[in-house]
């Protein structure tokens, strides 16, 4: 009978916590929930997810000392408790400023200014789509490397603003970049930064991946640099292999590989800074 009575009181209980939940906590745990997908989503495979699993070990070892009431262990917890938010900020600052530049990324304008943005950009959009697929199947076929990489919402200034880098200011054309990388020019070895549909600057050097150890070892120096590029930014970057001529885009801080020039171009008119237009006529061809 005790054992009746006990889960008939647990079953009130929790038709009593059911009862008292509202619309509001509904949508609190909904926006948590959000929240923690999103921030996995954004640390997985990197540094930060390994960082994750070591703070859960600690977690649960600070309680089993508190359990059994270890006194040393307790004192250099209680020690470690004091800083470690701040350590944490240190530790995680590449991430969270990833998630801030993620939040941050999204672009508030009124209606006239993008129907006039839209109206300037569309053809340049499409011009300088051609001009980088045109570029990459060429060095494809000549086996030359290349690192193209295209802003989004995340200025890419702390790059560009460097000793190395020159700007060109210039129309996508396909000899420019042919030019650009071809293996004796001076700026051959570092990126190439599209801005507003026309590269912007050259020779510039990227950030190196923090996930460099779970990366495959037949990716070279500018594949790494790329998703370095990626995961420090929104960019889309571009790369076509010395070795292989193999072209592939990195994104997210993840890596395309293998790339025909069709693919490529579908990949840049899908996330290259673009029009609401081109949007609406995406979600028109989804619909039939």
């Amino acid at each position: 009978m005790e054992a009746v009575e006990y889960i008939k009181d647990i079953f009130q209980n929790f038709v009593k916590i059911f009862q008292s939940i509202n619309f509001f906590d509904i949508l609190d745990i909904l926006i948590l929930t959000f929240l923690v997908y999103y921030i996995i989503k954004l640390m997985r495979e990197t540094r930060a997810m390994q960082l994750l699993k070591g703070i859960f070990i600690v977690i649960i070892v600070f309680f089993l000392v508190q359990a059994f009431q270890l006194k040393a262990m307790s004192f250099l917890f209680d020690n470690f408790l004091q800083v470690g938010i701040i350590a944490l900020i240190i530790v995680f600052q590449p991430e969270l400023r990833r998630i801030l530049e993620k939040v941050g990324g999204t672009k508030v304008t009124t209606f006239a200014q993008s129907v006039e943005k839209n109206a300037s950009n569309a053809s340049a959009r499409e011009r300088a789509i051609a001009g980088i697929a045109d570029a990459c199947s060429r060095l494809h076929d000549s086996k030359t490397g290349a690192l193209i990489v295209i802003e989004r919402a995340t200025k890419l200034g702390d790059i560009i603003e460097k000793e190395t880098t020159s700007i060109i200011n210039a129309e996508c054309e396909p000899e420019l970049f042919c030019n650009i990388f071809y293996n004796k020019a001076p700026l051959h070895d570092g990126a190439v930064i599209i801005r507003d549909n026309r590269i912007f600057a050259a020779g510039c050097f990227l950030p190196n991946t923090q996930k460099d150890q779970y990366l495959s070892t037949d990716l070279g120096s500018r594949h790494r640099a790329a998703i370095g590029m990626s995961e420090n930014s929104d960019a889309v970057v571009v790369v076509v292999s010395e070795e292989t001529g193999n072209i592939s885009v990195a994104l997210d801080g993840q890596l395309s590989r293998d790339l025909s020039r069709d693919s490529l171009i579908s990949i840049l008119r899908k996330y290259m800074p673009g029009t609401s237009s081109d949007k609406k006529k995406k979600a028109r061809s989804k619909a039939g």
